[in-house]
């Protein structure tokens, strides 16, 4: 399976470099990388110009004016210009394990999206971690980790789950498989066919609602929260605001109520047509 995986990114080059590293370093090698980047300083897309000279797979660099939070626009881009049949959506904070990329195109299925996990650091362990690091694998190791700082019982079981035992805690785990941009996956005619991101909704949930009209569309949740992992770094969150939680729960409510697949406000703007 061809894959396309989709990094958003603003203005976080220490944090994307470590991202870039990650998937850099990838056991499964048929897929591309797109930064979706909203808006960044051109830091950043000298950043993405010096790795994908060697880069390993196709790395491209999407970026639209800073007009504010327009993520969504970004990424509703990202995936009409996705080169492959599936996409894996992820942040520009979110180092995959080696074997990310791989389980994720292990466990795709049609009529299914994936919902994936991820390990919240501090920002101790967050700056020192190193490329060396990330190459080696040592930062998933959970004795390391809790040699930095201090490590939860969530982080750990996710992190220590492989095989038989991720299987299982994924059958039992009390979550529902939601659509978070952290990590998630499915195939591209889907997130077409229900107009991508709505682009009202600024922070806060954009990609349940994203999730929430997949399965609208009869696309249902699979999780693989303990097999397919990835660290998030930490990272302020100054366009949080009420106003913008307030107005996508709104919107949320919604799809939820009227059962909607399409957005208006998605890719194509305006109803959807026959």
């Amino acid at each position: 399976m061809k894959i396309t995986v989709v990094i958003s990114t603003y203005n976080a080059e220490k944090w994307l470099e470590k991202v870039l590293i990650g998937y850099s370093n990838q056991s499964y090698r048929d897929f591309e990388v797109i930064v979706a980047d909203d808006g960044s300083r051109e830091s950043t897309k000298n950043l993405i110009e010096g790795y994908a000279q060697t880069y390993p797979v196709p790395l491209r660099h999407l970026w639209h004016e800073d007009k504010g939070y327009r993520r969504q626009e970004i990424l509703n881009i990202a995936i009409m210009q996705a080169a492959n049949e599936y996409i894996i959506m992820t942040d520009g904070d979110c180092i995959p394990r080696k074997d990310f990329v791989a389980v994720h195109a292990a466990y795709a299925e049609k009529g299914r999206f994936l919902s994936g996990g991820y390990c919240k650091l501090n920002m101790q362990v967050s700056e020192e971690i190193t490329g060396d690091d990330i190459l080696s694998g040592r930062c998933f190791n959970v004795k390391w980790l809790k040699t930095k700082g201090k490590l939860g019982f969530s982080q750990t079981l996710k992190l220590s789950s492989n095989g038989l035992l991720g299987n299982i805690l994924d059958t039992v785990t009390p979550t529902n498989p939601s659509f978070n941009n952290c990590n998630s996956s499915g195939f591209r005619e889907d997130m077409i066919a229900i107009n991508g991101y709505d682009e009202r909704m600024k922070y806060g949930g954009p990609d349940r609602e994203f999730g929430e009209r997949l399965e609208n569309f009869g696309v249902k949740g699979l999780q693989i929260r303990h097999k397919a992992v990835c660290l998030h770094l930490d990272h302020a969150r100054s366009y949080k605001t009420p106003e913008s939680l307030a107005a996508n729960l709104a919107i949320r409510k919604e799809v939820k109520e009227k059962k909607l697949s399409w957005s208006p406000f998605g890719i194509i703007k305006g109803e959807k047509t026959a």
